[in-house]
């Protein structure tokens, strides 16, 4: 799934992305780290994975979207 980068703290590695019907979604340093990057710029455009649905959505991995 595509989001947008919204927030980001370089140093817990964390932060949200917003889904692109808005709603905004956080992410963890482990997520994060799964993707293999090295920095975030909010506004960048991102692929997510994601588990559960609703309140419980949990972000699983974050990393640069590529067509």
């Amino acid at each position: 799934m595509q989001a947008t980068a919204y927030t980001y703290d370089p140093e817990s590695r964390s932060g949200q992305v917003l889904l692109d019907d808005g709603t905004p979604v956080p992410f963890d340093a482990a997520a994060f780290d799964a993707g293999g990057l090295r920095l975030l710029r909010p506004g960048q455009r991102v692929r997510v994975e994601s588990e559960g649905a609703g309140a419980d959505r949990r972000i699983t991995l974050v990393t640069l979207q590529t067509f």
